[in-house]
């Protein structure tokens, strides 16, 4: 009894839960080293199998409005760093993380489908910041990028959730959920990069 007493509540693990998830997801979002989707299935999973209502609504609208502003926040930064003689350290950081190919890419999709490459670079790993880079060099305004990444945010929020409404479905206990979907999102992460040594490797 003593130990069960000592375990956070529902509503203790919420009022500390969805200030982290935000503060993490923004972090993320600024400096793309942070693993969120695997942070927001964690936190869906959590909710799934908490009882108190609203908590899965709660972590989507969390996780996306933080990966918008989020966003948001590094591309104003960007911009910043393009009306600037010496750049800047931001700019640099985008730059370092949209590689030449990736880069040439997310700008022939972009001048062939526009707003809509931004959903699709929100749900491909590592293709938000190559086309977040090529709407800086086409010199989309604040206002033009974020009506695009809004349904981008809302988008890979709810898909991170849905897999981890899956894990959480999956198993009895909430941390074997959490181990699943945080290994579902490691293996969608690294698919892309396998896939294209893989490829490098037949065309060598």
């Amino acid at each position: 009894m003593a130990v069960v007493a000592l375990l956070p509540t529902e509503s203790t693990q919420q009022a500390i839960g969805y200030p982290t998830l935000f503060l993490l997801v923004l972090a993320g979002a600024l400096v793309p080293v942070v693993p969120t989707g695997a942070l927001v299935s964690g936190a869906a999973v959590v909710a799934f199998h908490q009882t108190a209502p609203f908590s899965l609504l709660l972590v989507f609208v969390t996780a996306s409005l933080a990966a918008f502003l989020g966003d948001a926040a590094l591309y104003w930064l960007g911009r910043r760093g393009l009306a600037s003689k010496n750049g800047s350290r931001w700019l640099e950081a985008i730059r370092n993380r949209a590689p030449e190919e990736r880069l040439a890419q997310a700008q022939a999709k972009l001048a062939d489908h526009d707003v809509a490459v931004l959903v699709l670079s929100r749900l491909v790993p590592a293709g938000r910041i190559p086309v977040m880079l090529a709407c800086l060099l086409a010199k989309w305004p604040l206002r033009r990028f974020a009506r695009g990444n809004l349904p981008a945010c809302l988008a890979w929020a709810l898909t991170y959730q849905l897999i981890g409404i899956l894990g959480g479905s999956l198993f009895p206990e909430p941390w074997q959920g959490v181990l699943a979907a945080i290994a579902l999102t490691v293996v969608i992460g690294a698919a892309p990069s396998v896939w294209r040594r893989l490829r490098h490797t037949d065309t060598a």
